[in-house]
């Protein structure tokens, strides 16, 4: 039996109003980066990097951070740096900038990264600002530039852990970056949500008293969440991706950078799987857990950010959904760690963007622009359904059950999506855990228009696919997949997969 919780209030009509670009601002050069972590890549290729750079550059983001340790750490950072210079340059306008992760670099590495900005910084894929080539850094706030200055012009944007910094230090830094994209006190505490300006509002102040021209970049993030015996917690990031990019549109910072592309550790991924990445031992928590319905909001509000919009333009129908796998108290059996800190902070929520042009219905009519909704979780598969004017426009099943039990402690978000005309195939069998408890609905649903989840073919057998955008952009019937799609038609006939592992989106 379904159970299916009703709502039957109306939400006005939200009007979009695309704002006029502001005037040009010096160092205001308006771009989006994602963190990536090169740490777990180290087996990768050339057209691994192309893979990863065309998908983030289908959503607006200009270039990736390149989160590095010295070659004395990683002997493969100077291979991967060079081919993720080499990709950018490839696929075209994307850029790169290293960012040296002070876990491990220090003052004594000054001669390393001056080889690296050397090597690296007039490639046509080096990002600038203000002609110079940009670099950051996570932590390292006491890092000297000004050693690093005076033998090459570099502009650099270290992150800085307190915004009283910006007075404290004079160490030729041009900007700060903060890590605090997420509601805390400072540090790697937690408090509760909603998220809020206060860290970036005294950041953007001091730096404009400071006087020196220096710049901000904002950092976004959508989730974290980690289960690692060095961290356990999660932030309360629940509602944090539609909370957050409105702060971006309000703030308008000079850059912002996205935490992160693919920090499978700490669950704030929107990439893709990435096959030939190392495992930290996050692949318990992250595999089949897709990020890319995120994306589809990202590319929203980047497109805003640039136009200097107040708000994101819309002109189609999408629905992104997330949830947790099971309730906040639900006791896990085969866990020596315990339950991560935060999670007495959380609530028992499933999680609904809406992405439309007009007013719609999602149990509850919605407004149209971009909207979260939450609804009360519940055991057993998360169904859900857009209507607009009596006929539905786009439904699908979640790919992850809501259970009662667990035996280890994820609180991992599960990322689905559909547009208009999306359906999703419930999961086989094999697939979906069986309950005696009600079900639940709410919304949900299927493959991203941007890039499907990239899946084994595993007990693809029986799925069924009943329409295109369930297998967009790779237009690929995998084996043992079944083609009911509208009548007329034609079965999909081909695979564009760009060298990766195919996929089964239907399953």
């Amino acid at each position: 039996m379904l159970w299916r919780a009703t709502l039957a209030f109306t939400l006005s009509a939200l009007q979009l109003v695309r704002a006029l670009n502001p005037a040009p601002r010096a160092n205001s050069p308006k771009a989006v980066y994602a963190h990536f972590m090169v740490g777990i890549v180290e087996n990768f290729s050339v057209a691994d990097w192309v893979t990863e750079i065309r998908t983030a550059k289908a959503i607006g983001i200009d270039g990736f951070a390149l989160n590095c340790a010295p070659p004395r750490v990683d002997s493969y950072t100077p291979k991967q740096l060079a081919n993720a210079y080499a990709a950018a340059t490839q696929v075209g306008g994307f850029t790169m900038f290293p960012s040296f992760d002070f876990a491990y670099w220090n003052n004594g590495d000054t001669n390393t990264i001056l080889e690296v900005l050397s090597n690296y910084s007039s490639l046509p894929s080096q990002a600038l600002t203000t002609a110079d080539p940009l670099s950051a850094t996570f932590v390292g706030e006491f890092f000297d530039w000004n050693t690093v200055k005076s033998q090459f012009n570099v502009f650099a944007i270290p992150n800085l852990e307190d915004p009283a910094q910006v007075s404290q230090l004079n160490t030729g830094f041009d900007g700060a970056f903060s890590w605090y994209a997420w509601p805390t006190f400072g540090g790697n505490s937690i408090k509760s949500g909603p998220m809020t300006t206060e860290w970036d509002d005294k950041f953007v102040a001091n730096l404009k008293n400071a006087g020196k021209g220096q710049i901000y970049m904002m950092p976004v993030s959508p989730w974290f969440s980690t289960h690692f015996g060095s961290k356990n917690w999660v932030f309360i990031a629940e509602q944090l991706i539609t909370d957050r990019w409105p702060q971006v549109l309000s703030i308008q910072p000079e850059l912002v950078e996205i935490v992160t592309w693919n920090d499978f550790g700490e669950s704030h991924y929107i990439s893709d799987s990435e096959p030939n990445h190392s495992d930290d031992g996050s692949s318990v928590w992250a595999n089949g857990y897709p990020h890319a319905g995120w994306r589809i909001i990202m590319q929203a509000y980047i497109a805003a950010y640039k136009a200097g919009a107040s708000a994101p333009s819309v002109t189609g129908d999408q629905v992104v959904y997330w949830y947790r796998g099971f309730p906040k108290n639900t006791r896990c059996t085969n866990d020596t760690l315990g339950p991560p800190n935060g999670i007495d902070l959380l609530q028992d929520l499933v999680f609904v963007t809406t992405l439309v042009a007009s007013p719609a219905q999602l149990t509850v009519t919605v407004p149209a622009g971009v909207t979260t909704h939450n609804f009360t979780m519940g055991i057993g598969s998360q169904v859900f359904s857009l209507s607009r004017n009596g006929a539905q426009v786009g439904a699908g099943q979640g790919g992850l059950q809501i259970k009662d039990s667990c035996t280890i402690y994820n609180y991992n978000a599960y990322v689905g999506n559909f547009g208009a005309g999306g359906v999703v195939t419930p999961p086989s069998s094999s697939q979906s855990a069986t309950s005696s408890r009600p079900q639940s609905s709410s919304s949900s649903s299927a493959s991203s228009p941007l890039s499907p989840p990239r899946r084994s073919t595993t007990g693809c057998a029986g799925c069924t696919v009943t329409a295109s955008s369930q297998i967009a952009p790779t237009n690929c019937l995998q084996p043992g997949c079944v083609w009911r799609g509208p009548a007329g038609q034609s079965t999909p006939d081909h695979c564009d997969t760009g060298g990766k592992p195919p996929v089964c989106t239907g399953s």
